[in-house]
């Protein structure tokens, strides 16, 4: 039983072996290790002594997929397991900031800033945040989910910096210590805003996650794609990123009365993702430009974007449907778990709790939800 504990393709700075050296103090030994570990084709936690953990954006995951299985099936058994996982959720709160918020399992060095296992990110923070929004709409009694939701903007409004901030425009960055411009992640934050604020009507959460939806479709370029960020450094298009992006932007404009304002922003973005991305037999791509490597996360997203866009295209469940085949055919193991990634030459077979696991379950569940609601109708 490992209890949604394991290992993540980022958790190489949780090695014991590599904390023990003066190197854990290096900015540039802890990117290459991280990196090392991340793209070797063997396995090499066990020898450094890595530890199988949960982490708080796989557990939300998890609890995205109970709740999807308890819309569908209605049973005491699937709203207990969907409270269950929603508890954990809570309990892996990061305390010491403003309103509840989350962060990763382990020390995180980016190409631009270091984040501690204590450090919570808006991307944690936000996938939690979806959790507790629709468990407080599906669940009865569980007002605390809701409250918990709310507690969340409080981080995102006074904890998080703003590296741009005017009348018509906010972008908040990744994380308290650090000042990106990430185009999905501050946009995940505007879907809080949104979500929350269409629950207790507060004008001024509406009004930040307006002018922070603004900023990233004001970034949008005129083929309809977004890069990952505004940094030249930044500058790649990948599918996973962008499909963060057309979930967080639909769920906006279905929140809020003003987001009827970026449906043409959404509608872009989803023909450029759906025309650039996925191959004729329903391999989801990496990069616009290249297919590999073919990567589960990127695949699940997917399946959730196409099923969260079924109102622009007629032929969503069907992709959506297309990409599952393909990953289960492709990266799932005869065990039961699904591969990291399919390289040119060779498989990373390893599987991650986060990143595949809960990502695929996720995107099962609301699969087989969906088909179910369009065979009753």
């Amino acid at each position: 039983m490992r209890d949604f504990a394991g290992h993540d393709p980022f958790d190489a700075l949780n090695s014991r072996l590599f904390q023990a050296t003066p190197l854990v103090q290096s900015r540039n030994a802890r990117f290459v290790w991280t990196q090392l570990v991340k793209r070797s084709p063997i396995d090499v936690r066990g020898a450094i002594r890595v530890p199988a953990e949960r982490n708080a954006k796989g557990v939300a995951l998890v609890a995205l997929a109970q709740l999807a299985n308890y819309r569908r099936v209605k049973t005491e058994e699937a709203q207990q397991q969907a409270r269950e996982m929603l508890a954990a959720l809570l309990s892996m709160k990061i305390e010491g900031y403003s309103g509840a918020a989350w962060g990763y399992n382990f020390d995180w060095q980016s190409r631009n800033f270091f984040a501690s296992r204590e450090m919570p990110t808006i991307v944690a923070t936000a996938f939690a945040a979806r959790a507790l929004v629709e468990g407080g709409h599906d669940l009865q009694h569980f007002h605390d989910l809701q409250d918990a939701a709310r507690s969340v903007c409080e981080f995102i409004r006074k904890d998080l910096p703003r590296t741009v901030d005017s009348k018509s425009e906010v972008c908040f960055s990744y994380a308290p210590n650090s000042n990106t411009r990430v185009f999905n992640a501050s946009l995940l934050g505007a879907e809080v805003l949104a979500s929350v604020g269409n629950l207790t009507g507060e004008s001024e959460l509406l009004g930040l996650a307006e002018r922070a939806t603004r900023y990233v479709v004001n970034n949008q370029r005129a083929d309809g794609s977004w890069c990952y960020g505004a940094d030249p450094k930044q500058s790649w298009i990948d599918n996973f990123h962008t499909a963060y992006i057309l979930f967080s932007l639909q769920r906006i404009i279905n929140s809020t009365s003003f987001g009827a304002d970026f449906q043409t922003a959404l509608e872009r973005g989803y023909e450029f993702w759906k025309s650039n991305f996925f191959l004729a037999d329903g391999w989801p791509k990496y990069y616009d430009d290249g297919p590999y490597p073919a990567d589960a996360h990127a695949a699940a997203s997917a399946i959730v974007t196409f099923l969260e866009c079924r109102r622009l295209d007629n032929d969503a469940l069907t992709m959506a449907q297309k990409v599952a085949s393909w990953t289960i055919q492709h990266l799932r193991d005869r065990r039961g778990f699904f591969y990291y990634q399919r390289r040119r030459f060779y498989t990373i077979r390893k599987p991650y709790m986060r990143w595949t696991e809960a990502w695929m379950l996720y995107a099962l569940s609301r699969l087989i939800e969906d088909q179910c609601q369009s065979q009753q109708t």
